[in-house]
């Protein structure tokens, strides 16, 4: 049996979030791609299915970098309801293998390579309709601590 639940936002049972601002998956900001993730349970990935529109043009006709390692962390990130945790990005590359082409279908989908302590290591994949590989990232994220993290940055 498939097992495929949502996942939107960048909070977990101890630290809920309200509102979802999120530039690429949050509903609640109204400039936001409001890309949506599915965990697909067989595959142990997170997916989402989507189109760019002119707005996220960088070459005529295709996306701009920016845009596509945004979508590209995010997807990454999604990574972190699997373990209940808040985990920020530490590192990340990117390759650009092809132009991403704006008004097509495109797929990202992400999974997990590693944890080690608080270190997680993670890759998405940019795909076109044909299922070709656009561009790939590979991301180390390390499990903070919100409360901790986010009072000392007010703090100061």
């Amino acid at each position: 049996m498939r097992r495929k639940t949502r996942a939107s936002g960048h909070g977990n049972k101890a630290n809920p979030i309200k509102k979802n601002y999120c530039f690429a998956c949050g509903r609640d900001n109204p400039h936001g791609m409001h890309l949506k993730f599915r965990f697909d349970g067989d595959r142990m990935r997170f997916v989402s299915r989507f189109r760019l529109s002119k707005r996220f043009t960088g070459p005529p006709g295709h996306c701009h970098g920016g845009i596509i390692a945004t979508i590209l962390d995010d997807a990454m990130s999604k990574l972190n309801k699997l373990r209940d945790v808040i985990a920020a990005t530490s590192q990340m590359t990117v390759d650009y293998i092809r132009p991403v082409p704006l008004h097509k279908p495109l797929r990202v989908e992400s999974h997990q390579v590693s944890k080690r302590g608080r270190r997680l290591t993670r890759v998405a994949e940019i795909f076109d309709e044909t299922g070709t590989v656009l561009a790939r990232s590979r991301g180390v994220f390390i499990i903070i601590d919100p409360q901790k993290v986010f009072l000392r940055r007010a703090k100061k």
